[in-house]
């Protein structure tokens, strides 16, 4: 299976429905694979990652790298390891490269990583995140920012994934 299956559009209802479909992709990543993860803040950029994690059988728990920038989750199950980068507080490329990941054997899953990840492969899968807060719809691009309970709130997410460049 290939992760060419889920290209397009996919409306996600619940926590456990974005982790599923993590968990889905995760079974067809292979080694040497780049997601780079793209959606506001409570969009679901670290549960979709943590069913990546689940499907690719590695060791947990995964939580979002903010403050150390970057997690290696090795197998359990003798497969590629999984790097979960949080690059919102990278300032640019340089800083990325500069960790020095292993690309070509691992898994890498790259949060806030659009614009960051052109030297690292030369296509990799792109993972739009969107969400609306209780029924209206956000205009991301704008940074606007929710309320704490509207963060918590189950609300729908689109998840588009598509392959880039």
């Amino acid at each position: 299976m290939s992760l060419e299956q889920l290209e397009g559009r996919h409306e996600i209802v619940a926590p456990a429905d974005m982790e599923a479909l993590g968990a889905r992709m995760g079974g067809m990543l292979r080694p040497g694979d780049l997601v780079v993860l793209t959606g506001p803040l409570g969009a679901g950029k670290t549960t979709l990652t943590r069913g990546i994690a689940a499907g690719l059988g590695v060791r947990g728990p995964v939580q979002s790298p903010t403050f150390v920038i970057a997690r290696t989750h090795p197998s359990l199950v003798g497969g590629a390891p999984l790097v979960h980068v949080d690059a919102y507080r990278l300032g640019s490329a340089a800083e990325l490269d500069d960790l020095d990941v292993d690309v070509d054997n691992s898994v890498v899953v790259v949060e806030w990583g659009r614009g960051m990840v052109d030297g690292l492969r030369d296509a990799w899968w792109e993972v739009e995140l969107d969400r609306s807060w209780h029924g209206r719809g956000v205009d991301t691009a704008c940074g606007v920012v929710a309320h704490a309970d509207e963060l918590d709130a189950d609300s729908p997410r689109i998840v588009t994934i598509s392959r880039r460049p």
